[in-house]
């Protein structure tokens, strides 16, 4: 069980940190219960206090707010981050920021990352497959692609890439762009696709 002094103190610390013009902006199209506007490096900066703690990273979580959130990737264990706890995040991730920083601190730390995200991006619920997307930038990153997988992916692009959501076609040409970088062959499949869809 996470003390509630904790939380508060780290609240109190985020209002010190607090950017207002970024807060205000972001206020305009995120879909946070409270946003200080924190900026990313002093966020991983401030996570240094902490150990890596799942009570402390699903406590934060649950607060609804961005730099909570963003921590809590930060903090969560990987080992306690079981299949079953990362759908029940992913269904509550609405932006684009989030579905990017979560593949970025969490995901790609994650064994079931790859399977996940083809889970994700067949799934018809556009944030959810913008998650999917971010989380495969990282998977091919690693170079955990058979040729079998590059096809499914490649279709799966040939649909989203021209998507009516802007969230969803950037996180699709993003994934595009890393999948053509891991290879001459990949390369020419990618110049492909775009080359048919243009």
């Amino acid at each position: 069980m996470v003390k509630n002094d904790i939380i508060t103190d780290i609240k109190k610390e985020l209002r010190s940190c607090m950017n207002g013009v970024a807060s205000a902006a972001m206020r305009q199209t995120e879909d946070y219960r409270v946003n200080f506007g924190v900026e990313l490096p002093r966020l991983h900066e401030l996570s240094k206090a902490f150990e890596p703690d799942h009570h402390l990273a699903q406590t934060l979580w649950k607060e609804r707010v961005r730099e909570c959130r963003i921590l809590a990737t930060i903090l969560m264990p990987a080992a306690d981050f079981d299949e079953e706890l990362c759908d029940i995040w992913v269904e509550d991730i609405r932006t684009a920021e989030m579905a990017q920083i979560f593949a970025l601190n969490l995901m790609r730390r994650l064994p079931y990352a790859s399977e996940k995200a083809f889970e994700w991006i067949a799934s018809e619920i556009p944030m959810r497959q913008v998650v999917g997307y971010y989380t495969m930038c990282h998977v091919l990153r690693k170079g955990e692609m058979n040729e079998r997988s590059a096809e499914e992916l490649l279709d799966q692009l040939a649909c989203d890439i021209h998507s009516e959501v802007p969230a969803l076609q950037t996180a699709a040409v993003k994934t595009l762009q890393n999948f053509a970088l891991q290879s001459e062959n990949n390369a020419q499949k990618a110049k492909k696709m775009s080359d048919y869809l243009l």
